[in-house]
């Protein structure tokens, strides 16, 4: 179903679900569509994190004893950018991935702790800094659940006919 703001997207239920009610992303065509070449589609992507769809999360044991979380920047930021691949190609039925990305906003909760590994993990996905795309990066006071320390919003642009090249 499409509504004036485009077309939202929400993946399978098995995976993890908004917890308010907004999709995982939404697709809004270009300005240009009485082009009769197809164009590019924006596809705004909502806070990702590394919760999965059952309940848990990526990068986060509990000590059963304490109930003290232990948090893992590279594994959260991993599964965030997995997370985001999966809702690009959902979204753009198999065409684009992650560098379908144009812009991104990483969300951390303890800079100076963990701006460096989460780099780690950002320079892996994307090894070529002209093929990366825009970023800022700002700590917050707290994340959605005190089992995240990592959540990154974003951007990507998804061609239609056309295969980007990957990155």
């Amino acid at each position: 179903m499409t509504s004036p703001n485009g077309t939202p997207y929400f993946r399978p239920s098995t995976f993890a679900q908004g917890l308010a009610n907004y999709p995982h992303a939404r697709l809004v065509p270009s300005s240009s569509s009485s082009s009769p070449t197809p164009g590019p589609k924006t596809l705004f992507i909502s806070g990702t994190s590394s919760r999965r769809g059952d309940g848990t999360y990526a990068g986060c044991t509990t000590d059963p004893t304490t109930g003290e979380h232990k948090l893992d920047v590279r594994a959260q930021t991993a599964a965030v950018l997995e997370n985001i691949g999966a809702i690009i190609q959902g979204a753009s039925n198999g065409t684009a991935g992650l560098e379908a990305v144009a812009d991104a906003t990483v969300f951390l909760t303890d800079i100076r702790g963990d701006y460096a590994g989460m780099n780690e993990e950002w320079n892996r996905v994307w090894p070529d800094r002209e093929k990366a795309p825009a970023r800022t990066c700002v700590q917050v006071a707290a994340l959605p659940n005190e089992r995240l320390n990592v959540e990154i919003k974003c951007t990507a642009i998804i061609w239609e006919g056309v295969a980007p090249e990957k990155s």
